[in-house]
Formats: structure tokens, sequence, C-alpha cells
């Protein structure tokens, strides 16, 4: 260390013997280029380096969690709503109470009108065939405005509307101010009266009507009397602190961002109809008999399936206090982000429940063959995800049979006839997994479709085996081969990929629900461990209960309780289409008497690494290496201790990486040689 300085002036010194001394005359000198070429930068890009998150703030902190600034708007409706099986039609009028919880002052607000879909030339019609899954229904459908008002706060004391009355004083309420509005697709734009402040409330009526499409992008429909009614009402788009107000257009693919709130509202339907609806049944002492509502309270304290309305009653006409006229169905929904209903004449209805909560079916007589356990499924659903994740916040759960092969709305989930049990109970427990991503932690669907799919698929792997007591470690290795097929195609998209964005049915497949799953197994499994897997996931659904998560808040909340740095991991399989492909390149024994492994990354992706060696003796081994073996480039040697001779080599052995190719996994020693 001490020879530096003097090194440092020899160089100066002999840089100084080839200067022209300052006291000679002028001479030509030839210019010395002393300055060497520089190389470019160097940028930290690899798969280790740190994945680019927003900032944290006030509002969004470091560690994942909601900031002590956070906000989120709330939007409270009640709704009237009438449904006429003649016409095939639904009008209803709604009064939303939008409270702006945000720092901004609003002159104007955007609903969502996802009925619009349906109309002649929609975007999404356009994008998706009307015979196809997300399809529009090809017919004259979409929201009719018939009016739109605001209810502006009564002027205190205001002397222009001050008047005696009786000996009292009060105040004329000024009049509901008609609102412009634009329509856009299936978003629209309106002007406010006066600009909402912060803290403040604005106070919107809306009359509308729709005709039902029969096949409603699979999310809702009719099949003969039978209705299911989703998207049924304008809903207020979603203000937030990231984007402002998010209007990215409903194509059909893509899901949904909601406000929270308390939801009011009525059904009026024929009074042969029994209805399912999101919420709790507020006047049953008006559409269910006395026999009805004394089973619903057996039900509610019975482990077991109790029958409120049988085969035979349907038939009878027992089931209905009458079957003339309408009945208007109340309910009542608190803190959630939708509501949905379905009615139908012809519906069974079971329930029991598992401490406290409700689990209801609802399905026609064709259905019974599987139907006739879904309220079980429906209760054991419940009880799974309450006690590995979050306890279910909400009165009841209800499964209702119809034409939606599968969707969910807030204590509603909708299935469709099943061949077998083991179908049904995969496509309702499903649902019902919705009902914790995103109904109670409210993630953007529209963008980030794998924060709803994935999660859901995720917990869905421990519902169906613990259901049915079984393996699916096959069905994991077929998921596999899945996606790191669709990977390396000439479609292959990142899992961050918006789900409108999707190139195939098979990307919404794989990077919505299957290749999240999978992953998350993985770093479950294979990275943390369970225990620390399953704090930071219970976590991070704690957190954001009732609120609304980016990608960098669920990030950082599984590297803050899980005391990980996992750039590696989100930029590999989250990020990118970063390929994980391990092998074992070679055996080579050493002369100090040990068997040299060497491993290879042969992709872009990383994982620690599981490597199962056989010996010459018979007896095998499982070492396994931490991620970390492959910061010093893509080869790790692993020294396998002298006396043991190695004959077989394997890097994921049981096939439950996400690794492209399996079959260069192993080696083996050729017949009658010595490694």
């Amino acid at each position: 260390m001490r020879a530096l300085p003097c090194l440092l002036l020899l160089s100066a010194t002999s840089l100084a013997a080839q200067q022209p001394d300052s006291n000679t005359p002028s001479q030509p000198v030839r210019q010395l280029n002393l300055q060497p070429a520089l190389k470019p930068p160097v940028a930290d890009t690899g798969i280790f380096s740190p994945v680019p998150l927003p900032p944290p703030s006030p509002i969004r902190s470091a560690d994942g969690a909601p900031g002590a600034g956070y906000w989120q708007q709330r939007a409270d409706y009640t709704i009237k709503a009438t449904l006429d099986t003649a016409a095939k039609r639904l009008t209803g009028t709604e009064q939303i109470r939008y409270t702006n919880h945000s720092p901004d002052s609003l002159r104007f607000v955007w609903l969502q009108l996802d009925q619009n879909l349906f109309r002649p030339g929609s975007t999404g019609s356009l994008l998706n065939a009307a015979e196809s899954r997300f399809g529009g229904a090809g017919f004259a459908g979409g929201f009719d405005i018939g009016s739109l008002t605001q209810t502006l706060p009564t002027p205190v004391a205001a002397a222009s509307t001050r008047r005696r009355s009786k000996g009292a004083d009060s105040i004329r309420p000024l009049p509901p101010m008609p609102l412009k509005y634009r329509v856009d697709d299936t978003m629209m734009y309106v002007d406010l009266a006066q600009p909402l402040a912060p803290g403040a409330t604005a106070v919107l009526d809306l009359a509308y009507g729709f005709n039902i499409p029969e096949h409603g992008a699979d999310r809702m429909g009719r099949d003969g009397s039978l209705y299911e009614l989703a998207q049924w009402y304008p809903r207020m788009a979603v203000y937030d602190d990231v984007h402002g107000w998010n209007t990215d257009q409903y194509l059909g693919q893509g899901e949904f961002y909601l406000e929270y709130g308390d939801i009011d509202y009525e059904v009026t339907v024929p009074a042969g109809f029994l209805v399912a609806g999101s919420g709790l049944l507020q006047n049953p002492e008006q559409v269910l008999t006395p026999t009805q509502r004394a089973r619903l309270a057996t039900a509610a304290k019975s482990d077991s399936t109790v029958a409120i309305v049988s085969a035979d009653e349907l038939a009878t006409g027992a089931a209905r206090p009458r079957r003339e006229g309408t009945l208007t169905w109340r309910f009542r929904a608190e803190r959630v982000r939708d509501v949905a209903w379905a009615a139908s004449p012809d519906y069974r209805w079971d329930a029991s429940s598992w401490e406290g909560t409700l689990a209801q079916a609802f399905y026609r007589d064709a259905a019974k063959d599987t139907w006739e356990d879904a309220a079980k499924m429906s209760r054991y659903s419940i009880l799974e995800y309450s006690t590995k994740w979050f306890r279910y916040p909400y009165p009841q759960i209800t499964a209702v049979e119809g034409p939606v092969s599968g969707m969910e709305y807030p204590m509603v989930a909708m299935e469709a006839p099943a061949d077998d049990k083991a179908e049904l109970y995969n496509v309702v427990t499903h649902e019902i997994g919705h009902m914790w991503y995103p109904m109670i932690v409210g993630s953007d669907e529209r963008r980030y479709a794998w924060m709803d799919e994935g999660f859901n698929t995720f917990i869905n792997t421990f519902s169906e085996q613990d259901y049915w007591n079984r393996d699916d470690t096959d069905t994991r290795r077929n998921e596999i081969r899945f996606v790191t097929g669709l990977d390396q195609g000439p479609t292959a998209q990142p899992i961050l990929t918006p789900a409108n964005r999707y190139r195939t049915n098979d990307n919404l497949g794989s990077l919505a629900y299957v290749k999240p799953s999978i992953v998350l197994l993985a770093l479950r499994s294979k990275v943390l461990g369970a225990e620390v897997f399953d704090t930071a996931f219970r976590e991070y659904t704690r957190r954001w209960a009732f609120r609304h998560p980016q990608p960098a808040d669920f990030f950082r909340t599984m590297e803050e309780v899980s005391g990980r740095d996992l750039s590696w991991f989100w930029r590999g399989f989250f990020l990118t289409t970063a390929a994980l492909d391990q092998t074992v390149e070679s055996v080579k024994p050493a002369r100090d008497g040990t068997a040299l492994v060497t491993i290879r990354s042969l992709g872009a992706a990383v994982m620690p690494v599981e490597l199962e060696l056989g010996f010459a003796d018979g007896t095998g081994q499982t070492v396994k290496l931490p991620v970390e073996i492959w910061y010093n480039g893509n080869r790790y040697v692993y020294r396998v201790p002298p006396g043991r001779t190695v004959v077989s080599a394997r890097v994921n052995p049981d096939g439950l990486f996400p690794d492209v190719n399996t079959a260069n996994d192993g080696w083996t020693a050729p017949t009658g040689t010595t490694p």
C-alpha cells in the first residue's frame, strides 16, 4: 500500500521527461495520445439486478404496506330494478353516493357501462366474435341512460332560500341538476355540477335500462327462464393514487376494478321466481314461506346440508308464497365492490353453515346429480380459505347454477352444470376462492389479472387436494409443461401483460392462471419454505384487505416478511419470459478422491438447485443448493466428498421446477466406467 504513491510519482516524472522544456526554443513535438480508449459503461442488468419498482411514498410504503397517507375512494349505491321476462329487459334507478377521500378536487367522474360491450360496433365485439367465450351477444344491447342528475347540498342559512313555514325556519332544497355526460364505448365521462372537494360526497341519480344478452361474455346471461344478472348497473370507475381515473375499456376478457362501499338493492321479478344474490336478504317475510324461513334458521346452525326448497315443492307450487304478479326481493351488501344476482322459477335451494357463515346452492333439478353436493362444496371452500389465508368476512356464500361456465361476484359464485362432482368442485372452489382475490383484496383485474386469477389458482391447488384427499403432483407437472411450452413459443408474453392484450386464449390460461400459480408454488416449496411463504402471503392478504394493491406492494411485502431479496424471481418469472433450464453438464473425478459435479444454468432465469446423486453402493443423496450459487456465472461445481462413487446425478428430480427441458436434467455414468 505504501508503494502506490511512489509509483504514481514515477509515472508523473516519466511523463514530465517527455514534455519540451519551457525555456528552450520552440520545436516540433510529436503529440502522444495518452488517453486510452474508454469502455462503455456497464449497467447492472443481470438476473440478480434490482427490479425497478415505483419509489415508495407516504401512500405506499417501502415495506409493501399501505402508508400512513394511504387513501381510496368510496362508492355506496341504492338500486331499484325490475326484470321484464317477456321483453328480456331490465330497467332500474340508481343512486350513487361517491365520497372523495383523495387530496384532489374532482371536476368530473367516470363510470363503467359494461353492458355497452353488447352494443353493436363496440370495441369488444370487434375483437371477440359473438360466439366466442368473451364475445358480445351480437344484438341490440347496451345501457340506455334515461336521466342523470346530481343533488347538491342545500346551502345552510342562504338568504335566497330561507323561508318561513308554520313558524319555523326551513331551507328549500335545491332541485337536482341535470348533468352533461359523454359515452365512450364502455366508459362514461360525467361533468359534475360543482367540483367535488376532498372529503365531500357527490350524490348522483340515474335511470337506465338494457336488453339482457343471452350470452353475456360468459359473465352473465340467460337460459330459458333462468337469469344471471351481473354488470347490471352503471358502476363508478376507480380513481387511485397510481393512475388517477382508471378508464381502460371493458373488452370482455379483462375483468373489473371497483371501489368498496355498501350496496342496498331491490329486484322486482315474477312472483314464481326465487332470487339468489350478493348480501343478506332483508325482507324474507315477504318473499319466503314460513317453512322456508324455519329451514334457513336451521341451516344457519348446521354443518350438514338442509333443503330449503325441494323439487317436490317446486312441482306443487308450495315453494312460493304466491305465483301471480310480482315480488320484490331486497338485499343489503356491506363493504363490497359489486353485487350480482340470479333468478329462476326452477331453482332448488340447499344450505348449511360454517361458524355462522351460510353456505348456499341454487340449482335446477336437471343438474341435481352433481349439484346436490354444491352447498357442501361451498361450505368446505369457505372453511379451507378462512383457516389457511384470511377469515371470510361476509355473512353468506351462494353458488348458483346456470349458463355461465364460471364467474364470481361478492358472495355469489356462478357455475354451469358439470359432468361429475370432481369437475364441479374445481369450479365451485375456484369461483369461491375469488372471494379472497379480488373481492377482499381489491386488485386491478383489468391490468393485473394474475393478482386475481393467479393467486386464486394457487390457493385452489390446496383446496382441491384437501377436499379429495389426493396427490395432484402429475397435474402440476402437466401445468409446467403447458407454461414452459408457451413461453418458448411465438406468442410468448410475460405475466405482467394486461389481460386485454393477451394474444391467445392459451396466453390467458397461462399468464393469468397457471404460470403465476406454478411459480408461486415453486417459491413456496423450493425457495422460502411453506412456513415463511404462508406467513408472507397471509400478511399481504391482511394488509391489503378491502384496499387496492399494486404489483410492487405484493413484491415488497413478500420480500419484507420473508427477509429475502427476490428480484431474480420477479424478473425471471413475472417481468420477462426468461427460461429456466438447469442441467448436469458433467461428473468427473478429482485427484483428491472427490467427484466434481458441474451444474449449468442454460437459460436466463435462475432457481435454487436440487441435485439428486446416486452412488455405486445403491444409496442416494439429495443436495439443496441456494440460488446464490449463480452469482458468479452460469456454471457451478459441486464437490462430492471422497469415498463415494457417483453413478448418476439429476437436477429437478421431482419435476416441479418450471424447467423448460427436463430431458437434459440427468447424467448417468457410461456402462463399465467409473467417473
